[in-house]
């Protein structure tokens, strides 16, 4: 399948179903060579990045965010052709979101406090030097800003 078929198909599900595939693509193109803690570091990083609301309230807004994540660097021409990968990637997006649903002190984190990562071999970004949290496999994961979540679900949080 090409990723601009699944990316029309994450524009026309409802927003949890969405959201989850969102998260799955993403994991499967940034990741689908790593291990799985690897998956589930660029898992965790969306998932912190879509509850600080800085890059979108959505999952697929904020992997959609202009070149951040794979979604919008790669060509809509790429093709998700590995399903052994992909049905991975989907595992362990499903995981992680499960496990982002948590309250924050219940939550296993791979990379705690990471808001970026990077793949050396591929990337040199202006914020390079950030505070590193952990290398896994080829990704550097870093701390280039703290992401608090967003007065929203600060509110939905003490609601309920």
């Amino acid at each position: 399948m090409k990723l601009e078929w699944v990316m029309w198909l994450a524009s026309v599900l409802p927003p949890p179903a969405a959201d989850s595939l969102c998260l799955s693509t993403t994991v499967y193109l940034e990741a689908r060579d790593q291990s799985v803690r690897g998956q589930e570091a660029v898992a965790e990083v969306a998932l912190r990045r879509q509850e600080s609301g800085l890059w979108g309230e959505s999952m697929c807004e904020v992997v959609t965010a202009r070149r951040q994540f794979a979604p919008t660097i790669l060509s809509p021409n790429t093709r998700l052709a590995n399903t052994n990968a992909w049905t991975r990637a989907v595992s362990v997006a499903l995981e992680s979101e499960r496990n982002w649903s948590l309250p924050p002190e219940q939550r296993r984190q791979v990379v705690p406090g990471a808001s970026h990562f990077m793949a050396h071999a591929i990337a040199a970004p202006t914020w390079r030097n950030a505070q590193q949290v952990a290398t896994i496999g080829d990704h550097t994961f870093l701390r280039v800003q703290p992401l608090r979540p967003s007065p929203a679900v600060r509110d939905a949080r003490a609601r309920g």
